[in-house]
């Protein structure tokens, strides 16, 4: 009973952290680990209940979708084949290799945040000289949201952090909108790999069963609260869970 409620709790928790920002799996994995799950296991069983909660997010900020159909189906391809790929490298590869350049990643990703301002400032003339031909980036961040989708469908700690440091140093959106089209391109991560999990692996249905409903309360909860915040608290989230998820996974190495 009380491995099944801090499990709940810890789904719950990352739900709600998932909606704001991303790195929610970096509350539900070590949770299993410290209840003795064996790691791949652990991993499976938390994207296919995380998957709920990733949805019930975006449901929560379908008002600032709005308008961005075109944005969503674009990266929406690239979240769907770097999921699949990510998904099938977690059961083939060991993630040692591949967890090492983690930390690196949410780091620049976490600058590019946190430079977001001035990063705006330098880049307006090149952008609004690019925003008739490339408005989504181009190539270049199509090929980041692919990789982002790759580490997600494979471990998919603060994938939302890697997401959230491409969109705000590069796209001209409000922040608000950026994380409502985060949390669509999460959601289709985790979903793609979720299906090749339970075609080809094998899951604790009781886990999966215990984070899905706390992950699907707390991403209602989270978008609610999320809406909320001001650009400024937003960055600082942001900032914050990453350099913290880059210290776990550190010192987990």
């Amino acid at each position: 009973m009380v491995e099944a409620v801090a499990i709940g709790a810890a789904g719950l928790a990352a739900g709600g952290m998932n909606a704001v920002v991303g790195s929610g799996t970096l509350i539900t994995f070590p949770t299993l680990l410290a209840f003795g799950y064996p790691p791949v296991l652990a991993n499976v069983s938390n994207n296919i209940g995380l998957v709920p909660g990733v949805l019930s997010a975006a449901y929560g900020y379908r008002r600032e979708l709005r308008g961005q159909r075109r944005r969503l189906l674009r990266f929406g391809a690239a979240s769907l084949l770097g999921g699949l790929v990510g998904a099938l490298l977690l059961l083939r590869l060991p993630d040692a290799a591949f967890r090492a350049v983690v930390p690196v990643l949410i780091l620049t990703a976490c600058v590019l945040v946190l430079l977001q301002p001035r990063l705006n400032r330098w880049m307006k003339n090149r952008r609004e000289r690019a925003a008739a031909s490339r408005p989504d980036g181009g190539l270049p961040m199509w090929l980041g949201v692919l990789g982002t989708g790759v580490y997600g469908g494979y471990f998919g700690a603060a994938q939302g952090v890697l997401l959230m440091g491409m969109f705000g140093a590069v796209l001209r959106d409000d922040l608000q909108r950026l994380n409502a089209a985060k949390n669509v391109l999460a959601s289709i991560v985790n979903g793609v790999a979720a299906i090749v999990f339970i075609a080809v692996a094998d899951v604790d249905w009781t886990v999966a069963a215990l984070i899905a409903a706390g992950s699907t309360a707390g991403g209602l909860i989270g978008a609610r609260l999320g809406r909320r915040l001001s650009p400024l608290v937003l960055r600082g989230v942001i900032v914050t869970v990453g350099v913290t998820a880059s210290a776990l996974l550190i010192a987990q190495s």
